[in-house]
């Protein structure tokens, strides 16, 4: 399935720096930091009335943190949790807990694990600095007055990725595991496409009637759209394992020949998810690679 059967959704009212309510228990803050990987920007969540938490507290960016302050005047923050430690989700926490004094939970934090070069793009992505002071496991809580959130394991975009499973508002916070207006990028080494497939199909298993993502707008019917992402995936592997039977060696010329129209901020990112597919591929014998299966390396049919 190409992407353009895949039933985007890429309309957003709220501006950037906006407090907008999106149900009663509800209210999203979009961070000024729109880009090709952000859309319009990173959402952060205020969940609860009164006593409440906020979910991706999103860059550190002071115009951010004084719209999340002004989100939350004269009520109390329970909770800043956190979905996963890329730069535009996590680095906020840290002048939030300051100036509210609630604590941090959610995914672990990152490990430093640079090993070739090449990863560097990929490893200057984290927030290194990310230190919670709980560490949610698969099905572990948090609550207030109002509001509950169990953790959701959802690997593939990153090790660390946590989902947030909100029961009061039928909802689940997917972070960047699941977005109603593009693809997730999977990016090895910390990304995994098996991983992040079975997280797929670990979302098909529940009944959350709307996801709130870290970056664009609900997905409204979650199950059709989880199963055209896991076809999209599959189409994909197709894709690429038909190039490699016609001769293609490279993840470079195996994303001129599947990308079509691509942009061209978006060619890393695409070689990237090759990699992550052609990982697949090569762990079960599908693929083989010439040497370190790498952005750089040479792969052929096993």
């Amino acid at each position: 399935m190409p992407t353009d059967d895949i039933p985007f959704d890429r309309s957003i009212s709220a501006k950037p720096e906006e407090i907008q309510t999106v149900s009663p228990l509800l209210r999203r803050v979009i961070a000024n930091n729109g880009g090709p990987f952000t859309f319009t920007g990173t959402c952060s969540y205020v969940v609860g009335r009164g006593d409440v938490a906020i979910i991706d507290p999103g860059p550190a960016d002071p115009r951010h943190l004084q719209s999340l302050l002004a989100a939350v005047r004269n009520e109390t923050v329970r909770h800043i949790a956190v979905t996963h430690t890329h730069r535009d989700h996590s680095p906020g926490a840290y002048a939030l807990k300051e100036a509210t004094g609630a604590p941090v939970v959610g995914c672990r934090p990152r490990r430093h694990e640079q090993r070739d070069p090449a990863e560097a793009a990929v490893e200057i992505a984290f927030d290194l600095r990310y230190a919670p002071d709980r560490v949610l496991e698969d099905g572990e809580s948090i609550a207030g007055p109002d509001y509950t959130l169990t953790a959701v394991e959802t690997p593939g975009h990153t090790t660390d990725h946590l989902a947030f499973a909100f029961p009061q508002g039928s909802a689940l916070f997917s972070g960047d595991h699941v977005m109603a207006w593009s693809t997730t990028v999977v990016a090895p080494p910390d990304g995994s496409m098996r991983a992040y497939r079975e997280s797929l199909r670990k979302l098909l298993a529940r009944g959350d009637a709307v996801y709130w993502p870290g970056h664009g707008g609900p997905v409204r019917n979650p199950q059709a759209f989880v199963n055209a992402l896991l076809v999209h995936r599959q189409w994909r592997e197709a894709a690429i394992l038909r190039c490699l039977d016609a001769g293609d060696t490279t993840i470079a010329t195996i994303v001129s020949h599947t990308y079509r129209d691509l942009a061209p901020a978006l060619r890393g990112a695409a070689g990237q998810s090759v990699l992550a597919h052609l990982l697949d591929l090569v762990e079960r014998g599908r693929v083989v690679a010439e040497g370190p299966a790498t952005l750089n390396a040479r792969y052929c049919p096993a």
